[in-house]
């Protein structure tokens, strides 16, 4: 948000694997002895423990998913999908909670994330109000996304594009127009977590260590349709070969192969880092990296007084001749209190240590 409302750059932003195969010896024995495998969480899957090669060096690749690094993670539970505006309206029912979108900025801690001297921004736009995807009628430089992006009033997680839309018909879309601190709140209800960005990658992967993407090396307009993602002229126009303008429902395409849905297009999802341009090169130092959580502080070089939080995945608005974000390893970066009609979430569970 306060990257837009003050007009700087916005970042651009089936198998399941079986639960024995992180089971100990004691996994074996027979039910008469009372060794219980632990219940799986609703919704999720467990994704087991191991060690991958974090980051990309390939085509489409980014300076910040560089360099390589091996990463060791515990198993984890993971949603099997994004977090749907039915469940999300769940928690607002049992809680009141108020997002980020329906309350009035707060312009002192916009300000916070400014270089010194900043001018604040105008009373008119420091309204309950969030950023709404407004493609232009003809094609457009892709160096500006503000030609794209409306900072529109009321627009919130039950009006995802202003006034005049809802989230009625829509129950089984991933909830979006919600900010870092509005997930972390529904995780927080949950008794959950947000993924970290190692754990993200991970299950992203689907066990597929240097896959492209998370179907293979196939470019994504070959083929069978795969995910939903931006087909067409961007931002001015989309053919809709995969059936959708916008959001689709959370189990529409096909899972990864630990049976993920939507790790790939629809929505960009939150995770728990911080970003930091140089977290990969400080985490390649250490050798094998076990359960990392991202770095302290975030740095961006381009707002570099703004801090941002990583968030992973791709979305309908995402093509290859623009940011390629449906790609596993593609990392994205955006403050914690900007809300986006592309951006939503889902959460982990990580079992208690033995």
């Amino acid at each position: 948000m306060k990257q837009i409302l003050l007009g700087l750059g916005m970042a651009l932003s089936c198998a399941v694997v079986a639960q024995e195969t992180n089971m100990s010896c004691c996994g074996i024995l027979p039910s008469r002895f009372g060794i219980q495998q632990p219940k799986a969480p609703e919704g999720m899957l467990w994704i087991p423990g191991g060690e991958y090669t974090m980051g990309w060096e390939g085509d489409f690749g980014r300076p910040d998913e560089r360099p390589l690094h091996q990463v060791k993670l515990d198993g984890f539970w993971m949603k099997r999908t994004p977090v749907t505006n039915a469940e999300f309206k769940e928690f607002v029912d049992a809680t009141g909670y108020v997002t980020t979108a329906e309350k009035k900025p707060d312009v002192k801690e916009l300000m916070k994330g400014m270089p010194p001297g900043s001018a604040p921004p105008p009373d008119s736009v420091l309204i309950p109000a969030s950023m709404v995807f407004t493609p232009p009628g003809h094609p457009v430089g892709l160096n500006n996304p503000l030609v794209w992006w409306q900072w529109k009033a009321g627009a919130n997680w039950m009006h995802p594009k202003g006034p005049g839309s809802s989230i009625d018909d829509i129950m089984d879309h991933p909830v979006v127009q919600v900010s870092w601190y509005d997930a972390k709140a529904y995780a927080d209800w949950k008794g959950v977590s947000l993924p970290t960005e190692a754990q993200w990658e991970y299950a992203a992967r689907g066990g597929h260590e240097q896959w492209l993407y998370i179907w293979g090396d196939e470019p994504v307009d070959k083929g069978a349709v795969k995910i939903n993602y931006w087909e067409g002229v961007f931002p001015s126009r989309n053919y809709k070969k995969d059936g959708y303008y916008g959001t689709s429902p959370v189990t529409a395409f096909a899972p990864n192969d630990y049976g993920l849905y939507d790790m790939a297009g629809n929505v960009w999802e939150w995770t728990a880092d911080w970003y930091h341009l140089d977290a990969y090169r400080m985490d390649a130092r250490k050798g094998v990296v076990e359960n990392p959580q991202g770095p302290l502080t975030a740095y961006d070089p381009q707002e570099p007084h703004m801090p941002k939080k990583v968030t992973r995945g791709g979305s309908f608005l995402c093509n290859d001749a623009y940011c390629s974000g449906f790609r596993p390893a593609a990392r994205m970066k955006t403050s914690p209190d900007t809300s986006l009609n592309h951006t939503g979430f889902r959460v982990v569970f990580n079992p208690p240590s033995p």
